[in-house]
Order: structure tokens, then C-alpha cells, then sequence
């Protein structure tokens, strides 16, 4: 991957530079060699006016000066220089052994400048055998023109110093390129390493390990909100397999037992049918089976009401607390008062709390079906619901034996029961208080009351206020 997105960026750079410097590259050139032509002219003109002195009619006809000049001129410049009279003959040359007293009115560019008009452009030579580039301008004298200063240079010479401008501009482009390669690089290890963790951490999970995560501090802002969702969806699918995995496992577990139980009873009576051979035990036998079919209805109910508490991100809705502690009160006070036990509400105003629809009945109910089991007759129930900080929290206070620090701290676990103690349960009612109140964003626990029993607490977020508390100035007397 990262050798592909090194390559894009390197073949995007070349794009964009062919697409940009190609057309600068020939304006460039044009620029330049455009320059180079108005330096001549203006190299030409300079000589042109040294010169019209010398061509004055009353001149001394001395041109040492003009031959110092366009011999300094010519070794600086490389270029090659003739000064003709009006008739077009050269009086001076930078190749004045060649050059001198010949005729060259028959050039275009001399007889243009010798009507006063400057000529500029590129020829073939034949007598030199390759292109010139030439500039000739008119040697004035008054109004009329006493001759012509030309000055010429190989084609090639000019296209030399026209690409010698054009390197810096291939030069840039080249630093371009690999500036461009650099950042493909960075860019290709920034954005394929946390990729290739990703994609190594997905087929890791993939092949079963529900244990992988991504690194998720890596890269730019955007993997790393990925990596973050994939290990948030890593995270929950682990959740949910092992909870899938605890519900086989704990059903399987404490399945086992009764199913054992009820075979071997229901075996035992059809046996004794028959034979017709004890009737009564046989009846007691069926009997038998038919409680533990109830039981292992309880057990089975318990384990899919804890499956479902175990969902996380369950909406919660706003609940009042005092109402359904209310009600709840009035379901269970019957039973309560058929075991002689006084059920005793406190909850005084509206407590408005954040919890999953249902919960909170159900956590109430497990409390009170523990507490009714386990508080003598005579005593007292009490069921409160306060406020306390931040949080409306729930109470359900029995007057019983209670139970040891230790004993409290297994109470939550699953299928725990009390020891010494005889009592026809699942050992899932606290076990499904804890993951509804998990589920709720609450908390759970049991405490120790001065006189004997529990406490059984749970605490819930307050609900925010659905419009702002004003205060109102009461309306004055009249």
C-alpha cells in the first residue's frame, strides 16, 4: 500500500509540474531570448552613437576608437560585430581581416538599417554554414543614416543561454519531485502504519480473537476515530460472546441438577406404576417432579431475564422513584401481611431519576421477595426512597437475621445462596439486581442494619429538570 500511495504522489506531482512548467518552460524561453535581443539593441545603439561621430563628413576618418570599442565589445560578449558606412561597406569589423571593405548592402538586415528601420530576427548563413541570430540598427547622422552597426551571434549560442536559465526551472521541478517523494513517504507511513495494525488487529479478530484491539494513537484524526470504533465494537462483541458463553455455561451448569433430579423421580414412579406396588410414594414422586419442573422454570426465567439485563446501552427514561416504590408497595403489602409482617413506606415527594424502563420494579421486587423470606413475623418492612447527593436512592430494610460482611459481599454473585439457611431459590435474583442496576448507570449494596437484617440499597442517577426552575416575585398587596 504504501509503495502505491508513494507512486500516486510522485506521478500526481509529475502531473501537475507538466501541466505547470511546460507552459512556463516556453514563456520562459520566449521571455528570455526576448531579452536577450533588446540587450543586443541596446548594445548596437550605444555603438551606433560612439560612431556617428566618426561618420560626420568633417570626421578625421581615424577609427582606432571604433575598433577598440567592437574588439572589447566582441572578447566579452562572443559576438561578432561590423560597422558599415551609408553604401553598406564595413569600415570596421571585429574580424577585420575578413570584414573590411567588404560590401554587404546585399544583407536584408544591412539594408533595412540602412533605411532606418532596426532589424532583428535569425538567418541561415551559408558562408559560415549555421544560423545567426542578428540585430542591426541604423548609424544616424543628422536625419539620414551614415551607415549600420550589426551585431551577430550563433543560433546555438543564444539557445545555450536560453536553456541555461531554463536548468533553474528544471532544477525546481526536480526539488518538487523529491520534496513530493519525501512527503509520499511520511504521508505513506503515516497513513498505511496504523492502517496495517488496523488490518492485522481485524484478522486477528477474525480468526477468532476477540481479544484484539488497534492502536488507536496513531495517525491522522480520522484512523484514529476508526481504530477507536473498532476497538469500542471489538470491546462489545466481546462482552456479548462472553455473556453468551456465561449463559450456556450457567445454564448447562445448574440445568444439570434438577434435570437429574426430576429423571431419576419420574423413573422411580413409573416404576412403582407399574408394579402397582406403592401408589402413595409413587404419587409423592410425581409431585416431586412437578416441583422441580418449577424450579427449573424459575431457574430458566432468572437466566434470560440476567441474559437480557446483561445488554448494555439500554435507553433510560426518566422514572419517578417514589411512584413505583409506591406501587410496588401496594402489590407486595398483601402478601406481607399474610405473614404477619407490617410493610412501612417512606418516600415523600416525586424523585425523578434516570433508569431503564422496568428496572427499577424489578430491583424493588427482588429486594422485597428476599427480605419477606428472611423477615420473622412481627417485624417491619420499610421501604424508602430519598435523595442523597447527586443520586435518588432506593432502600428496602428487613428485620431479620442478616448476614455476615462476607456473606454480603458474595450476595451479588451468581447462583449464591445462603448456606445454613433453607430456601426454595435460583440464587439469581441479586445476581440480576446488579446487572439491571449496571445497566441503569447506578450502583448496588447491601449494609447492615443496627438491630439485625439488611439494608438493601440502590442508588440512581438524578434526572436533569425538562424546564429551567424560575424564580417568581410574588404579585405585590394592594
Amino acid at each position: 500500500m504504501s509503495r502505491r500511495f508513494l507512486l500516486a504522489i510522485v506521478g500526481l506531482t509529475m502531473l501537475v509540474l507538466a501541466v505547470h512548467d511546460i507552459p512556463l518552460a516556453g514563456y520562459l524561453s520566449a521571455v528570455e531570448r526576448d531579452r536577450l535581443i533588446t540587450s543586443l539593441e541596446r548594445d548596437a545603439f550605444t555603438i551606433a552613437g560612439v560612431a556617428s561621430e566618426d561618420l560626420e563628413p568633417a570626421a578625421s576618418g581615424d577609427y582606432a576608437g571604433l575598433i577598440s570599442l567592437i574588439t572589447d565589445y566582441s572578447s566579452r560578449e562572443g559576438a561578432h560585430v561590423v560597422l558599415t558606412d551609408a553604401a553598406g561597406v564595413a569600415l570596421v569589423s571585429s574580424d577585420a581581416d575578413a570584414d573590411t571593405g567588404r560590401n554587404f548592402f546585399s544583407r536584408p538586415e544591412i539594408a533595412t538599417a540602412l533605411s532606418g528601420q532596426v532589424s532583428t530576427g535569425t538567418r541561415r548563413s551559408e558562408t559560415l554554414g549555421y544560423n545567426l541570430l542578428y540585430v542591426a540598427v541604423p548609424i544616424f547622422n543628422g536625419n539620414s543614416a551614415a551607415g549600420a552597426v550589426r551585431i551577430t551571434f550563433p543560433k546555438s549560442t543564444i539557445d545555450a543561454k536560453v536553456n541555461t536559465r531554463l536548468w533553474g526551472l528544471a532544477l525546481v521541478a526536480l526539488i518538487s519531485m523529491v520534496l513530493a517523494a519525501g512527503v509520499g513517504i511520511v504521508l505513506a507511513r503515516t497513513l498505511s502504519q496504523p492502517l496495517r495494525s488496523l488490518e492485522h488487529a481485524t484478522d486477528r479478530m477474525a480468526q477468532g480473537n476477540l481479544q484484539s484491539r488497534a492502536p488507536d494513537g496513531e495517525g491522522p484524526p480520522e484512523i484514529r476515530q476508526l481504530a477507536r470504533s473498532f476497538n469500542v465494537m471489538g470491546g462489545r462483541l466481546e462482552r456479548l460472546v462472553d455473556r453468551q458463553r456465561a449463559f450456556a455455561g450457567d445454564a448447562s451448569h445448574q440445568l444439570r441438577t434438577p434435570l437429574t433430579s426430576l429423571r431419576l423421580r419420574l423413573h422411580t414412579a413409573l416404576e412403582q406404576m407399574n408394579h402397582q406396588t406403592d401408589l402413595a410414594s409413587a404419587r409423592e414422586n410425581v409431585e416431586a417432579a412437578l416441583n422441580e419442573s418449577f424450579r427449573m422454570q424459575r431457574l430458566v426465567e432468572g437466566l434470560l431475564l440476567l441474559a437480557r439485563a446483561d445488554g448494555a446501552d439500554l435507553p433510560r427514561v426518566r422514572t419517578d422513584l417514589a411512584a413505583v416504590l409506591a406501587t410496588r408497595a401496594e402489590e407486595w403489602e398483601p402478601l406481607a401481611t399474610e405473614r404477619s409482617i407490617e410493610v412501612v413506606f417512606n418516600a415523600p415527594k416525586p424523585i425523578w431519576v434516570l433508569a431503564v424502563e422496568g428496572s427499577i420494579e424489578q430491583i424493588i421486587d427482588n429486594y422485597v421477595d428476599n427480605a419477606l423470606d428472611y423477615a420473622p413475623a412481627g417485624s417491619q418492612l420499610e421501604l424508602h426512597a430519598q435523595v442523597v447527593g447527586q443520586t435518588g436512592q432506593l432502600r428496602v430494610v428487613d428485620h431479620g437475621l442478616g448476614l455476615s460482611p462476607a456473606e454480603r459481599g458474595r450476595a451479588f454473585d451468581r447462583f449464591w445462596r445462603v448456606t445454613d439457611q433453607e430456601r426454595d431459590g435460583t440464587g439469581l435474583g441479586l445476581a440480576i439486581v446488579q446487572q439491571l442496576a449496571d445497566a441503569c448507570g447506578g450502583t448496588v449494596e447491601l449494609r447492615e442494619t443496627p438491630n439485625g437484617g439488611v439494608d438493601a440499597v440502590a442508588n440512581f442517577e438524578l434526572a436533569p429538570l425538562t424546564e429551567p426552575q424560575r424564580f417568581v416575585f410574588p404579585a405585590p398587596k394592594i
